[in-house]
C-alpha cells in the first residue's frame, strides 16, 4: 500500500493547469530517522517536486504523503526552543493589540503543539483557550501543563464539535501548519464557521518570496505541501468567505509572513500591507513560473559545485561531517547526493542521537562528538542557524576544523 497519493490539480483553485518548476526528484520522508535494528530496511522515498499553478500562481507539492505516516512520531516541541517562545509571546501581544479581543472570548490554536502559543495568551489574561493537536505525545504535554487540547487532526468535523461545545472564537491561529494541509479549502471553510462576527484568523507561513529569493531549499520537504504568497492566498480565502486584512513579514524559517484575515466584508479595513505585498510580489515576477524555475537553475549550480568540493576533499583524505539532522538536512542530503562522502551527522536534538538518517543511513551523534572525532570539515545543513553554530564552535575552528556553508553560495570558513 502506497504511503502517498498524487493530486492532479491545484489545492487552492482546483485548476489542472499546473507546471513542474522545481524537480528535486525522489527523497526520503524527512523525519523518519531509524534505529540500528532497521538499517537493513530500504528507505521509503517519495517525489519532492514543486509545481506552479498557471491559474492562481500557487506553488505546491502535488505528491501528498499520508498525514498519519508523517506525524505519528513527530518529535518537535515548540517549548524547547527559546526563540520560538519569545516569538509567540510577541505574536500574541500583536494579535491582542490588533484584534481588541475580549479576555473571555474563545482563542483556538490549530496545530497547537505543546501549547506554547496558547500559554502566551494565558499570560496575557485570556481564560478561554483551546488547542487542536494531532500528535498524541505532544498533546499530552499540553494537557499536563493545563492547556485544554483536542488530540485530533483539525477538520470540519472537529470544527463542528468545537462550535457545539464551546461556541464561536474571537481568535483562531494556525502557525506553521497552513502549509501542511492538503485539503485547504475545507479547512478554510471550517475556520470561517468558527469565527465570531468580529473574529480574526491569524496564520504564519514560510513566504514564497523569501524561498525563491534566498534559495531556501531547506524549507522544501514532504510536510510542506504549500509555499504561500499573498497573490495566491487572497483569492483563495475570498472563495471561502474570508479576506486578508493585514500582512506582516518576519525572519522566521528564513522568511515568513503572518496573515490576518476576517469574515468577508468584516468590520476591519484592509491594511496597506496587503496591497503592498501583492505589488511587491508582482514586481518580483512571483506570478510567473519562470521566476521559480530560475531558482532551480541556481540550485543546480550550487549542487554541482558542492559535489565537486566534497569529491576533492575526500580524494585528499579529509573527513567530513554534517551539522543538522532536521527536515532540511534530509532534503539537502537527498538533493545534493553527497551522503556517501560524509562520515556522520551531529545534531542538538537528543531524540535523534545514535539514530541513522533516512536514505544515506548516516549516524547522528551529539554535537560534542565533533571534538572527539575531529572531522576536517563540517557542512552546515541547519542553514537557518549557520551563524550561531559557527559562533558557538570557535574551538573547532581554532583546532584546525573548517565549516562549510552552502547558501547563498558555498563558503569554506577558515
Amino acid at each position: 500500500m502506497s504511503i502517498y497519493k498524487k493530486r492532479s490539480n491545484c489545492r487552492l483553485c482546483g485548476s489542472e493547469d499546473v507546471e513542474l518548476v522545481v524537480p528535486l526528484g525522489n527523497s526520503p520522508v524527512s523525519e523518519k530517522y531509524i534505529t540500528e535494528a532497521d538499517l537493513e530496511e530500504e528507505a521509503v522515498e517519495v517525489p519532492l517536486n514543486l509545481y506552479f499553478c498557471n491559474n492562481c500562481t500557487h506553488v505546491q507539492l502535488l505528491d501528498v504523503v499520508e498525514p498519519e505516516y508523517l506525524w505519528s512520531d513527530y518529535t518537535f516541541k515548540t517549548g524547547n526552543n527559546p526563540k520560538l517562545i519569545e516569538h509567540f509571546d510577541d505574536l500574541s501581544r500583536r494579535i491582542e493589540l490588533f484584534t481588541g479581543a475580549r479576555k473571555r472570548q474563545l482563542v483556538i490554536d490549530i496545530g497547537s503543539n505543546d501549547g506554547t502559543l496558547l500559554d502566551s495568551f494565558c499570560r496575557l489574561g485570556y481564560t478561554n483557550i483551546l488547542g487542536v493537536e494531532p500528535s498524541l505525545e505532544i498533546s499530552k504535554l499540553a494537557l499536563d501543563s493545563g492547556i485544554r487540547t483536542i488530540n485530533r487532526f483539525f477538520d470540519e468535523d472537529v470544527a463542528e464539535e468545537i462550535l457545539n461545545q464551546y461556541g464561536k472564537a474571537g481568535i483562531v491561529t494556525a502557525n506553521n501548519v497552513f502549509a501542511h494541509i492538503d485539503d485547504l479549502g475545507s479547512i478554510a471553510s471550517a475556520i470561517k464557521e468558527l469565527l465570531a462576527e468580529e473574529g480574526v484568523f491569524v496564520f504564519e507561513v514560510s513566504y514564497l518570496l523569501d524561498v525563491v529569493g534566498k534559495m531556501l531549499i531547506g524549507t522544501i520537504f514532504h510536510e510542506h505541501l504549500s509555499y504561500h504568497s499573498v497573490l495566491a492566498l487572497d483569492p483563495f480565502l475570498r472563495l471561502h468567505g474570508l479576506e486578508i486584512i493585514k500582512v506582516e513579514r518576519g525572519p522566521e524559517q528564513g522568511g515568513s509572513i503572518v496573515v490576518y484575515a476576517q469574515l468577508l466584508g468584516g468590520n476591519k479595513n484592509i491594511d496597506n500591507s496587503v496591497y503592498q505585498s501583492i505589488s511587491m510580489e508582482k514586481e518580483f515576477n512571483l506570478d510567473k513560473s519562470f521566476t521559480v524555475k530560475k531558482m532551480y537553475e541556481r540550485l543546480e549550480t550550487v549542487k554541482s559545485d558542492l559535489i565537486d568540493l566534497v569529491s576533492t576533499l575526500k580524494s585528499n583524505g579529509s573527513t567530513i561531517a554534517g551539522f543538522g539532522a532536521a527536515r532540511a538536512g534530509t532534503t539537502l542530503l537527498s538533493y545534493f547526493g553527497i551522503g556517501s562522502g560524509l562520515d556522520f551527522l551531529v545534531d542538538d536534538n537528543s531524540d535523534k542521537h545514535y539514530k541513522y538518517s533516512p536514505g544515506d543511513k548516516l549516524q547522528v551523534l551529539p554535537v560534542s562528538e565533533i571534538y572527539n572525532k575531529k572531522p576536517d570539515y563540517i557542512i552546515i545543513f541547519a542553514w537557518l542557524f549557520a551563524d550561531q553554530i559557527v559562533g558557538r564552535h570557535n574551538e573547532f575552528i581554532s583546532g584546525g576544523g573548517r565549516f562549510i556553508t552552502v547558501f547563498p553560495e558555498i563558503k569554506v570558513l577558515q
